[in-house]
């Protein structure tokens, strides 16, 4: 079964390289502004998880620049179980206003990005 999963990912791996989306291109004040909102999320993924790659598509598409973490490696695995609830990806971290909050779901975390940055 781990070997069918490995192939399984690489082929996503592969395929989303081939068909990448366009980089969303603003004006370079617009681009710098999201630039600096963004710094305050990470995306917590797998490389190979099909609703990640979905996500990180979106992100691609809108131009955005938020940090992806590994999951499956520590301390990002750790910090994702302790302060977020669960050991679940696509996990989006959002820190705003000293606040911090977990979106989980690559529907909930694309409608917010589209939400927020459209």
């Amino acid at each position: 079964m781990f070997i069918i999963r490995w192939i399984l990912g690489r082929i996503i791996l592969f395929l989303n390289f081939v068909f990448a989306p366009k980089k969303r291109q603003r004006p370079r004040e617009d681009q710098q502004k999201v630039d600096a909102e963004t710094q305050a999320m990470a995306l917590y993924q797998y490389p190979a998880c099909p609703f990640c790659v979905k996500v990180r598509r979106a992100i691609r598409r809108q131009g955005l620049n938020i940090q992806t973490l590994d999951a499956k490696k520590s301390p990002h695995k750790d910090e994702l179980t302790a302060q977020g609830g669960k050991q679940q990806v696509p996990c989006l971290r959002i820190e705003e206003n000293g606040q911090v909050q977990w979106l989980y779901e690559s529907k909930d975390i694309i409608h917010y990005l589209d939400q927020r940055f459209a």
